[in-house]
């Protein structure tokens, strides 16, 4: 029997234990790197989806669409039904890997990110990377520290490589007027846009949409993944994406799909649909507009969330997609508004590849704050994350995923 002394210490002892425990574990997401002007434009943004979930008028595209979305999808399909061509591993058991591809993750960090992509990291190794021993390229416009670069060596499998990113694609261009980029931010930070006063963020979503598979490190390589600080993988990978990609003639691939918020974007498909009007000889008839637009042909705000993608860098390299990029880049948007690299590279994508190019990654378990991608059904007993908190189940009018699911092939 406990001394009746020692009773209050051993109470306290087991809630700590309890308390510790709670804070840990997985299933309990805190966002703590998440602003309040984030959460707030985050919640805006759902309930502007909720309660008006159409488009703008008049901004129909000039090309015609290869599909248009018309039936119900009614209840999630699982992975069973979606991910068939997926070629999964017998068995890591081996720790040789007989085949890799040419490929590297890719990671845009500052120093100050050690922490949280330290986390990251742990588990993309643990869950994916210890088998296939991946490089990594890091990106900074600014040097990384000797830490930084010491504490993440030390835990990953794959060679690092640590780029610093060239001025001259983390500034402005000489026809961008600052003062109107400056008045711009400022009345977006009025109006409680999300990053709305950030500049770093428009250098960032720049460099994202245009540049950072121009960065010499990147030279070499023929596929990415990128991957940012704080993200979670929630699932075992036992069989290798870049192969997958690579033999089925995938060119992108995503976990998420989601609306964007139009305050950020109010002249980008006015500006896409110039670009389309002046080079319709680029646009293949078989692309995936049907996946940007309403089956009145507007423009429904879908897009890749481009948080994680794993894609060909000769797609990002192609004189089609380098045009689109120069178009835009010259419109200014990226300054005067607040163009994010996700719808751009969506319109891409959607542009000039097909359905049978792209690929949702259904069966990769991701998180980056506040959405999650989760597979269903069998493929689930991998995971630690809860199937039905997956976006396009939790968040269905604000998830474009299974609209893409719901696109026939050409």
């Amino acid at each position: 029997m406990l001394n009746v002394k020692w009773r209050p210490v051993a109470i306290i002892a087991t809630l700590v234990l309890l308390i510790h425990f709670i804070v840990r574990s997985p299933y309990i997401e805190f966002q703590f790197s998440q602003t309040d002007d984030a959460k707030d434009a985050l919640q805006a943004e759902r309930e502007n989806v909720i309660a008006n979930d159409q488009a703008p008028a008049n901004m129909k595209h000039p090309l015609p669409v290869t599909v248009t979305v018309t039936q119900d999808v009614g209840t999630p399909h699982t992975v069973t039904s979606i991910v068939k061509e997926t070629v999964f591993v017998d068995s890591d058991s081996a720790n040789e890997v007989l085949e890799k591809a040419n490929a590297a993750f890719v990671v845009l960090t500052r120093n100050k990110d050690l922490k949280d992509l330290r986390e990251t990291l742990v588990q993309l190794e643990d869950r994916f990377n210890r088998r296939y021993k991946y490089p990594y390229v890091f990106l900074n416009n600014e040097p990384f520290s000797d830490e930084f670069k010491e504490k993440i060596q030390g835990m990953v499998s794959g060679e690092c490589q640590f780029g610093l990113i060239p001025e001259e694609h983390w500034s402005y261009p000489e026809y961008i007027d600052q003062t109107r980029a400056a008045e711009a931010r400022k009345d977006m930070q009025d109006r409680k846009i999300i990053y709305g006063g950030s500049e770093s963020y428009r250098h960032m979503c720049r460099y994202e949409s245009g540049f950072f598979f121009r960065h010499p490190l990147m030279d070499q390589y023929k596929w990415y993944w990128r991957v940012e600080p704080g993200v979670k993988f929630a699932c075992e990978i036992d069989y290798d994406p870049f192969l997958f990609m690579e033999h089925n003639n995938k060119k992108y691939g995503f976990t998420v799909s989601i609306k964007e918020y139009i305050e950020t974007i109010p002249t980008l498909w006015n500006t896409t649909m110039d670009f389309m009007d002046k080079h319709k000889e680029m646009i293949p008839a078989a692309n995936l507009m049907g996946f940007v637009t309403d089956k009145k042909g507007d423009y429904n705000r879908c897009h890749f969330w481009s948080n994680f993608e794993i894609g060909s860098l000769d797609f990002l390299r192609s004189d089609q997609y380098m045009a689109y990029f120069d178009h835009l880049d010259r419109a200014g948007g990226f300054f005067y508004e607040r163009w994010g690299d996700a719808p751009v590279h969506s319109l891409g994508v959607s542009m000039f590849l097909n359905k049978n190019e792209v690929h949702w990654f259904e069966d990769i378990g991701y998180f980056h704050g506040p959405l999650w991608n989760c597979p269903k059904g069998d493929a689930n007993k991998k995971c630690w994350c809860p199937e039905d908190q997956s976006v396009e189940i939790k968040y269905k009018t604000w998830s474009c995923t299974l609209d893409f699911v719901a696109l026939e092939n050409p």
